[in-house]
This record gives structure tokens, C-alpha cells and sequence, in this order.
């Protein structure tokens, strides 16, 4: 964040200062947990349906922040405002501008994609941090909120801004590209993740490539040439395309992928005549794709194709509970992929099982509910349920009643045509007490569901990294 005074912060977003001096200087970033304040920053309050922030604000100043930005008097230093949602977009935007006329090479790079774009937006972070001091998306926070947030920890020592966007509807990539008006673009994917919204793969395209739609003409615009959906998008851009993925076209070409006994991928990648062999630390045969991705933005960016090689062969680990692995004592191997789930990226991950199994190993897989599915939810979990049996994963635990669609394709199939054994369970606390019983080394576990299921206790328990029982209520969450 850039240093700035109360009162000048308080005239951007159109607030009335209280309970402060305007020569007072804002210093750290936004911020929205009272818990964990930010040295001289912004405590930015919401009156929520349980939690009013309004009601830490003074706790939040105690803790070191400047000043609070909210809708009520709290008694401590605040921007009073109208909305606060509006006004945290307004100061973002504006800081970033002001960054643009001062930073020399600053440069933002948007991501979004129905899958995978938060792995890819942690190695493209890593990739750029090695070139230059890198600010981007923490975890996957990617709304209105967070990507504000996120603006605001940028400083004029700046060279990288990294924003993952995500999108729930048609218009809100244009919405968050307004306050962040993005140098790069790089559409991931269109895929069937949050489908129960949009309705379609086709709506989903459209609501993506207002990624591309805001660049400028002398923007670049990162498009996956794989996915029709995605190439498709170069129409809806003045800006220059940077091409990634295994057709011959593609600016950066992705070569055959091979996948060790660990998951791990090993790829060329060739651009403009050079070719760099990478082999990957991270788990799974997608983050091939992934790196092609990182590889064609950081180009757009202006780094070279060998130091980007570089970069992208010493990453062992990006954000946590995305094919995270873990290996214990006894040799039991334990994927945390739990942060998320939807149909295609519930294939990559037991395909990478699946291939895990093929030195010997059992495979175990315990899966719970993918969301956002809409009326194609039972459907897409029984093919989860067909696609283990396909693959021949040795044992499927599922989890909860919405995942159970995929129990019963893998009951339905009958004992004589898969070697599966499936179990299922009501909550994770339930899945706990079993794998504790029932899996150990050389085993390797997949852990995979969508956030709300809370299925890493099941994950951290097996790994080692939780001492107590796993303990859920009735959806799996950890008490």
C-alpha cells in the first residue's frame, strides 16, 4: 500500500473522517479479519447477517491499524461511507492508477478459467517473484473483496500484480476489471464448474472472455488453444494473442507429457524455436497445461523462455489442499486436493490416482459433493462414480448425501466388472474413523471435494498433521 493521509483516502471514496486527524497516514493494506490487523492499515468493516465488523473496529486499531472504513460511528479513527464494498473498489482503483503513473514497468496480469486458475495463478506469482517483486491473489480470493484487497497491498516497488478473478454470473469479470484493468489476460479453460449458475458452457465463454474484452489494444490477451471456447475469444480483442497448448499453432507449444510413478509431469515446452525440457515437482499430469499457461503470460510480460524453464522446474508447492502431497513414515501417501471440486477437475485428480497406482500401489479414493452443478449434479457425480470404476481405483469413499450419486454408479456396476470396494458415509468424521482403520502404507489416498465438505480434516488426520479425532457434524466441517 501506498502511504497516504486519512484525508486524502476519505476524498477519493467520498467519506466523512471521524475520530481522526486528517494528516494521520494510512501506510499498510485493506483488511478484514479484526483478528489479524495490518500494521498501520485499512480495517475495513461489513455488517454481515451474523457478525457486524463494525463491533471490532476499536479492536482492530488496538491491534495497529490506522483507521477503520465503515457505514457507522465506531469510536475509533473512520472513513465513514455509504457502502463500504464500493468504497474499498473506488480507493483500489485509484491506488492503482496513481501506481500507473508512478511506477515505471508496472504490470497487470488477470487470470480466470473454470478450473485450475488458482494453481496457475500461484506458479505464474512464483515465476514473475524470481524476475521481480510480485503482489498476487492470497489463496483464491478472487471477488469483489478480495481482488480490492489485493490491489491495495501493491506498493510503487511493484513490478507484477497478479489477480485471480472469478465469476458468478455474467458481468462481474467486467465489474472486477474496472477496478483493475488488466496489461495481460490468461483464460485458463471454459469448463462445467459453477454451471448450475451460468447454465451453460456457452454462457460461461461469455462471462470469460470479458477477461480479454477489457484489455487494450496494445494488451495480451493469453488464450488456451486446446479449449474452442477459449481460442474463440481472440474475436472479442484488439489486443495481441499469446497462444498456449499442444496444437501446432500455439506461440507456446506443449510437448508429449509424461507422468512418473509420483504423478509428477515431465514436458517440452517450445517457443519461437527453443525448446526447454521441464520436469515438474508439483502432483499431476494438468500442471503441464498449467506451466504452458505461466510460460505464454510471463512471456507476454517480457521474460525469457529459458529463465521462466528455470523458475517453473524449482517450484515444489503453491497454495494448500490443491493436489497437496504428503508422504508418511510408513510410506502412506496422502493427496489433499480438498479446497475445491467440479467435474473436470475431479477427472485430472483421479487420473493422477490412477497412474499413482500403476507401480502397485492401492488406491483409495474418498470423494465428497462437487457443488454448483445446478440440475446436472446427480448425473456428474454418478460419472465420478463410472470414472473410478474406469480407471480402477482400488477403493471409493464417498462422502455425504451429495456426493451419492456416485456410490450408486459404482454399486449399480456390480462387484463382477470393477475390483473396487466402495463405502459410503454420512460425514467426514465417519470417513476418518474408517481410513484410520483401514489404510496405511504404501496405500496412496486422494482427498477430493468441494470446499464446503471440509474434507482436509480427513486429509491433515492421515497425513499426520492433526492429533485429534477427526470431529464433524452432519456436512462433514470440523468442529
Amino acid at each position: 500500500m501506498i502511504a497516504m493521509s486519512l484525508e486524502e483516502v476519505s476524498g477519493i471514496v467520498g467519506g466523512r473522517l471521524l475520530d481522526a486527524a486528517p494528516s494521520d497516514l494510512l501506510r499498510g493494506p485493506a483488511f478484514l479479519d479484526s483478528r489479524n490487523p495490518e500494521p498501520a492499515g485499512l480495517f475495513v468493516a461489513f455488517a454481515g447477517e451474523h457478525v457486524d465488523g463494525h463491533d471490532y473496529a476499536m479492536a482492530a486499531v488496538e491491534g495497529g491499524a490506522a483507521a477503520v472504513l465503515g457505514t457507522r460511528v465506531t469510536g475509533a479513527p473512520t472513513v465513514l461511507v455509504d457502502d463500504a464494498r464500493v468504497a474499498l473498489q473506488v480507493l483500489a482503483r485509484a491506488v492503482l492508477q496513481r501506481l500507473r503513473e508512478e511506477t515505471i514497468g508496472l504490470r497487470v496480469l488477470a487470470i480466470t478459467g473454470s478450473q485450475g486458475k488458482t494453481t496457475a495463478k500461484d506458479m505464474l506469482a512464483r515465476v514473475l517473484a524470481d524476475a521481480g517483486p510480485t503482489v498476487a491473489t492470497a489463496g483464491s480470493f478472487n471477488n469483489e473483496l478480495g481482488l480490492p484487497l489485493t490491489v491495495l497491498r501493491a506498493d510503487r516497488r511493484t513490478s507484477y500484480l497478479v489477480l485471480e478473478m472469478g465469476a458468478r454470473g455474467v458481468g462481474h469479470l467486467a465489474e472486477l476489471c474496472a477496478i483493475a484493468p488488466p496489461d495481460i489476460s490468461l483464460v485458463l479453460n471454459v469448463g462445467k464448474a459453477h454451471i448450475g449458475e451460468f447454465g451453460s458452457r456457452e454462457l460461461i465463454a461469455v462471462a470469460k472472455g470479458e477477461l480479454v474484452e477489457a484489455l487494450s489494444p496494445d494488451g495480451a490477451a493469453v488464450l488456451n488453444l486446446d479449449d474452442p471456447l477459449v481460442a474463440a475469444m481472440a474475436s472479442r480483442t484488439a489486443a495481441r494473442p499469446w497462444t498456449f497448448g499442444h496444437a501446432a499453432a500455439a506461440a507456446v507449444r506443449l510437448g508429449e507429457v509424461q507422468v512418473d510413478d509420483l504423478g509428477r509431469a515431465s514436458f517440452d515446452l517450445s517457443h519461437r524455436g527453443k525448446t526447454e525440457h521441464i520436469a515438474l515437482r508439483l502432483l499431476g499430469e494438468h500442471q503441464a497445461v498449467n506451466a504452458a499457461a505461466t510460460t505464454a503470460a510471463a512471456l507476454a510480460a517480457g521474460l525469457e523462455l529459458g529463465r521462466i524453464a528455470a523458475s517453473l522446474r524449482a517450484i515444489d508447492r503453491l497454495s494448500p489442499m490443491r493436489m497437496e502431497l504428503h508422504e508418511r513414515a510408513d510410506g502412506l501417501v496422502v493427496i489433499n486436493d480438498a479446497y475445491n471440486a467440479n467435474p473436470d477437475s475431479m477427472r485430472s485428480a483421479l487420473e493422477t490416482l490412477a497412474r499413482m497406482g500403476s507401480s502397485g500401489r492401492r488406491t483409495i479414493a474418498v470423494l465428497g459433493e462437487m457443488r454448483e452443478l445446478g440440475g446436472t449434479a446427480e448425473e456428474e457425480h454418478r460419472q465420478v462414480g463410472l470414472l473410478c470404476r474406469q480407471l480402477g481405483i482400488d477403493v471409493v469413499v464417498v462422502v455425504g448425501p451429495g456426493a451419492h450419486a456416485a456410490y450408486d454408479a459404482l454399486s449399480d456396476a456390480g462387484a463382477e466388472d470393477t475390483h473396487a470396494t466402495t463405502r459410503y458415509v454420512e460425514t467426514a468424521t465417519e470417513a476418518g474413523e474408517w481410513l484410520r482403520e483401514n489404510v496405511a502404507g504404501p496405500d496412496v489416498v486422494l482427498v477430493k471435494a468441494s470446499r464446503s465438505g471440509r474434507l482436509e480434516s480427513v486429509a491433515d488426520m492421515l497425513a499426520g498433521n492433526q492429533t485429534d479425532d477427526v470431529a464433524g457434524d452432519g456436512k462433514g466441517a470440523v468442529r
